[in-house]
């Protein structure tokens, strides 16, 4: 196990969640799960957690109860390459889910996701204080990042 690994509380999700991402993004897999046994709280043979890997980084999904719920305060960034890469991460997390600005979604499970070309970084940290204002203020009017609006925000003159 890596020394710090992103864990997610669900309240009796974990297994769907995990599984939900897996399929989302590519090079993903689920490592391991877990049940609960005598000592409970839950249904003993129930699932605990499921530990699951998203491009090599480890997570650990916990059914945990009602207790907690997740809040775009905690999110997950996703870097891509190219314009196909975000449409498909955000067309496959919009499933139940629900799209918020500049990129991030809230999937059908709470958990908050920035789908975000990375071609944006450096756009945004150009030298020229202009062209990277043009690029925020076109990404500021964005629900789903568009590579090409963006640099034609960039490129404008």
């Amino acid at each position: 196990m890596e020394k710090i690994v992103p864990f997610l509380w669900f309240n009796d999700k974990a297994e769907e969640a995990a599984r939900f991402y897996c399929s989302v993004f590519r090079d993903a897999k689920i490592v391991e799960t877990r049940h609960y046994g005598d000592a409970g709280p839950r249904a003993k043979g129930s699932v605990l957690s499921v530990t699951f890997e998203l491009f090599g980084r480890e997570f650990v999904a916990l059914n945990g109860g009602p207790h907690y719920t997740f809040t775009p305060a905690i999110s997950f960034f996703v870097s891509c390459e190219t314009q196909e890469e975000v449409d498909a991460c955000w067309n496959k997390l919009l499933d139940g889910g629900k799209p918020l600005q500049c990129g991030w979604i809230t999937d059908k499970f709470g958990v908050t996701w920035q789908i975000v070309p990375k071609l944006l970084g450096e756009m945004l940290h150009d030298e020229n204080a202009e062209r990277s204002a043009r690029v925020m203020r076109a990404m500021f009017k964005m629900v789903k990042l568009d590579i090409a609006g963006l640099e034609r925000a960039y490129e404008e003159s």
